[in-house]
C-alpha cells in the first residue's frame, strides 16, 4: 500500500533552481520504503534545458520516479516529441536526471521532421532529442547520402 496517494499532479524536478521537467499525472502513489512515485494515469513530462527553454514532450501510461536520484523510468506506449520535429516511440524510456539522458533496452521506431522513419532496438539521446544513437539500427531512408 502506497504511504501518500494524490490526484491531478503537478511536479517540477529542478537541477539548483533550475527547471529540468515538469510532470504531470492524474493519480501518484508514493512509496517510503523504497523512496519511490508511481505515476500511473495520463503521464505528461516536459524537458527543460539549462535556460529554462522547453524541448520535448515524453507521455506514457505510467512512470515511476526514484526520489532520491530524480531519476525517471516511463513505460507502457512511450512517444518522445523533440520541439525540433523528431518523435520516438517505445515501450519504455528511462530518463536520467543527472546526465539528463534518455535510454532504453527496448524497440523503438523514430520519425523525422523529413519523413524517415528508423527502427531499431536499444536508443541514448538527451533529452531534447537532438544527439541521438539506436543501438541495433534497421529501416530505409530516402536521403542521398554523398
Amino acid at each position: 500500500m502506497p504511504d501518500q496517494e494524490s490526484w491531478g499532479v503537478n511536479i517540477t524536478l529542478t537541477d539548483g533552481g533550475i527547471i529540468r521537467a515538469k510532470v504531470e499525472s492524474g493519480h501518484l502513489a508514493k512509496y517510503s520504503d523504497n523512496a519511490s512515485l508511481l505515476l500511473d494515469s495520463n503521464i505528461i513530462v516536459d524537458f527543460y534545458d539549462k535556460d529554462e527553454q522547453h524541448t520535448s514532450t515524453l507521455t506514457s501510461f505510467r512512470a515511476e520516479v526514484n526520489q532520491n536520484s530524480n531519476d525517471m523510468k516511463a513505460s507502457g506506449n512511450v512517444i518522445a516529441t523533440s520541439d525540433s520535429g523528431i518523435t520516438l516511440f517505445s515501450e519504455s524510456l528511462t530518463w536520467l536526471s543527472v546526465s539528463e539522458k534518455l535510454y532504453t533496452k527496448d524497440s523503438i521506431m523514430i520519425t523525422t521532421i523529413e519523413g524517415d522513419t528508423i527502427y531499431g532496438i536499444g536508443f541514448e539521446s538527451d533529452s531534447d532529442l537532438k544527439n541521438w544513437k539506436i543501438i541495433q539500427p534497421s529501416g530505409v531512408t530516402g536521403k542521398e547520402y554523398k
